[in-house]
């Protein structure tokens, strides 16, 4: 990264987080230009309308940034952009969530100016910051000390199923549902753009988003997969205008009805 040359994206809800980010990134890294967001589609926005941002600073808890894949998919279309996590959230669940997603550091809201500004020379030098609260197992639980094992093995006990993940960590964004939901009637990328007001920069994003949601790689198969229920797909809300019609799925991805 270019020493006084660098221009930053900071995303995050609070106005007054984003004065002192910006304060911490023109001061300590002599970034020459910062531009700030305050949801995800918007920081989407300007990630797409300037192609010399090169780190994104983003808060885990602004609007619309609810699931990993929204992280995976920033990573996977700007991958020359430093991308850290600034959030107030020491969650083990969280940080992993998001260092699994491809992001350069997880830096916690509470850290000392002088900590936040030695962690974030870690990601703009090139490196992999993770908060040490991570290798804190006090949360976890204490360790149990070993017991004797009996003379007679015990009969097995039914294993409980593991609990299945919130919903919420897994889910698409409103924003992502109605993209889907247009992809579905069969429009195009630039259809979608002009239909939701939104640059084709950000629908593609979305975009990649939908297809690790639902672990495809092309337009057809997600345009399959959303046209079934999914976990927080609206109840009512059908893609087509005749819901009972059997689809089939063309070769352009346009869903058809059969005759």
């Amino acid at each position: 990264m270019s020493a006084g040359k660098g221009m930053g994206l900071i995303a995050d809800g609070d106005p007054y987080f984003r004065v002192a980010a910006a304060a911490i990134l023109t001061h300590h890294f002599g970034f020459a230009e910062l531009i700030e967001a305050s949801s995800l589609d918007e920081a989407l926005e300007r990630l797409t309308e300037n192609e010399r941002i090169e780190a994104a600073l983003l808060d885990l808890s602004m609007a619309g940034m609810r699931t990993p894949t929204n992280l995976r998919a920033i990573r996977e279309c700007f991958p020359h952009a430093r991308v850290a996590v600034l959030s107030a959230s020491n969650a083990r669940q969280d940080i992993l969530s998001a260092l699994e997603a491809g992001v350069h550091g997880y830096m916690l809201k509470s850290l000392p100016v002088a900590d936040l500004v030695k962690a974030l020379r870690v990601v703009f030098e090139g490196g992999i910051y993770v908060p040490p609260c991570l290798a804190d197992i006090s949360s976890g639980g204490s360790l149990q000390p070993l017991r004797e094992l009996p003379d007679v093995a015990p009969e097995p006990q039914p294993v409980p199923p593991e609990p299945a993940p919130a919903a919420s960590v897994h889910a698409l964004t409103s924003r992502q549902r109605e993209v889907l939901d247009l992809l579905v009637q069969g429009k195009s990328n630039k259809e979608i753009a002009l239909a939701l007001k939104l640059g084709e920069g950000t629908v593609k994003i979305h975009m990649a988003a939908i297809f690790r949601y639902f672990g495809v790689n092309n337009r057809a198969a997600a345009a399959v997969a959303g046209a079934r229920p999914y976990p927080n797909r609206p109840r009512g809300v059908l893609p087509t205008e005749d819901a009972g019609m059997p689809l089939a799925v063309g070769d352009n991805g346009l869903l058809l009805r059969e005759i």
